[in-house]
């Protein structure tokens, strides 16, 4: 049995120390707002917010994420309301097919949390998820309208 806390709730979950977080966050705890893409922590989809750290959730098992204070892209809003990056997403019309969105946005809001006022190389440093539909020059203008919010 694992005993994580996701978004401030703790979860008591049935599964092998070993699992990768991922699959614990999806199917145990039925959080699916985090994606599965390559499942070697490669395109970010999967990125949730360890102890308020980007991570991949993929590539990391369950063990080590016990003791850690976990958020996925469903803990980001609070009371219904968007977050400064959640809200440049829409207002900069993000995204496309939305797969990889919620990956990004988590990286997104880590990147701002360490950097308040990042720049282009910051970003290019920092945000590594990959976008399929290649819509990063909106993100791009989405984290400098994030960071002025």
């Amino acid at each position: 049995m694992a005993k994580l806390t996701i978004n401030g709730k703790s979860y008591d979950l049935d599964v092998d120390p070993q699992t990768p977080l991922l699959w614990a966050i999806r199917e145990q705890a039925g959080l699916t707002g985090t994606k599965y893409g390559c499942g070697i922590a490669q395109c970010g989809a999967c990125t949730v917010h360890m102890d308020g750290e980007a991570m991949r959730s993929c590539s990391m098992v369950v063990a080590d994420a016990e003791g850690k204070q976990i958020t996925t892209i469903e803990g980001l809003a609070q009371g219904g309301v968007l977050t400064k990056v959640q809200q440049a997403w829409v207002d900069h019309d993000v995204p496309q097919c939305g797969y990889c969105q919620a990956g990004m946005i988590m990286a997104v809001s880590a990147l701002l949390k360490a950097k308040p006022k990042p720049t282009d190389s910051d970003i290019d440093d920092a945000i590594t998820n990959i976008c399929r539909c290649g819509t990063f020059q909106q993100v791009r203008e989405a984290i400098h309208a994030a960071a002025k919010a």
